[in-house]
């Protein structure tokens, strides 16, 4: 995306570094005067985050592209408010669909801009489906977010059965996410089919109970799993990560603070303090491994 901008409207590309460094791009957009940032949520955590944060200056940076995974709310907040990235904008879409559908627009309200992933982009349809039974669910409930148009891929390669089971007859690609689309036709993404947890029973999105312990003030960054559990099916355990200073949370501690905020059964019973997430090479935190490592932890 990055690229594509810079070749179609004569600007500068900075790449930083080889691969990610926090305090690495911080310096080249102050000294680069940098206009524009791009990035997913994890980068712009450990930039806002990086103890050199304090000293560059950003008064150049005015927007930039955030996306590969959810942003939460009070990210995005600070990126407004310390960075001074007024237009930043949330992309969702995924490399199957070259690869944004849905954008949050610069004139967009605040609100739609942390709390949405803005409306579908123009030639492109977008909807929100039953996940079982693929019918278009009612604006404002939650179901699977499928697209379609030019942007959609052919398919895998020499993968027909998996390429039939991501685009159904009618050329919508199954996204896997879930969201629901207001009145506006803005999207919300609530979480991945994948990584809803069944505790006895109830449907758990981890999103939800990820954006409210991002309210803790000593909590830097959280990821929600299920693990197996004999009595319940899935029990839910928090991975975290704490503000450099900060006291360690602890299953008693974390229970405390969400007692009469979340429902009792959203409120995670393991949690596990670190340093930092399994990640992919592109920054986008891999839940799979942290759910082997937390079966190994937990003896389960």
């Amino acid at each position: 995306m990055g690229n594509l901008a810079a070749t179609t409207h004569g600007a500068t590309m900075v790449i930083p570094a080889p691969a990610f460094d926090p305090a690495a791009t911080l310096r080249a957009t102050a000294e680069e005067r940098c206009t524009s940032l791009y990035g997913v949520p994890t980068m712009f955590i450990a930039m806002l985050n990086d103890p050199s944060f304090e000293e560059h200056d950003l008064s150049a940076l005015r927007t930039g592209i955030m996306a590969g995974s959810p942003c939460p709310v009070e990210v995005m907040k600070q990126v407004i408010d310390r960075m001074g990235a007024e237009d930043v904008s949330i992309a969702y879409g995924m490399t199957e669909t070259s690869p944004v559908s849905t954008q949050t627009r610069t004139d967009d309200t605040v609100e739609r801009r942390v709390a949405t992933v803005g409306r579908v982009h123009p030639h492109l349809e977008v909807r929100v489906v039953d996940p079982v039974t693929g019918d278009a669910v009612p604006r404002g409930e939650a179901g699977e977010l499928c697209t379609r148009g030019y942007s959609v891929m052919i398919g895998y390669w020499d993968e027909p059965k998996k390429t039939a089971e991501a685009i159904d007859a009618e050329g919508w690609m199954h996204t896997g996410d879930l969201a629901v689309m207001d009145a506006d036709g803005y999207l919300s993404i609530t979480g991945r089919i994948k990584d809803m947890v069944i505790r006895g029973g109830e449907n758990i999105y981890p999103r939800e109970i990820e954006e409210f312990l991002l309210t803790h003030g000593d909590v830097l960054d959280a990821q929600v799993i299920g693990v197996p559990d004999a009595k319940y099916g899935e029990e839910l355990m928090a991975w975290i990560r704490m503000r450099d200073g900060a006291e360690p949370l602890t299953a008693e501690s974390l229970r405390a603070f969400c007692t009469g905020k979340l429902a009792h059964y959203k409120i995670p019973r393991y949690v596990h303090v670190v340093d930092e997430f399994p990640m992919t090479v592109t920054g986008k935190v891999r839940k799979v491994q942290m759910r082997e490592e937390a079966s190994d932890l937990l003896g389960l």
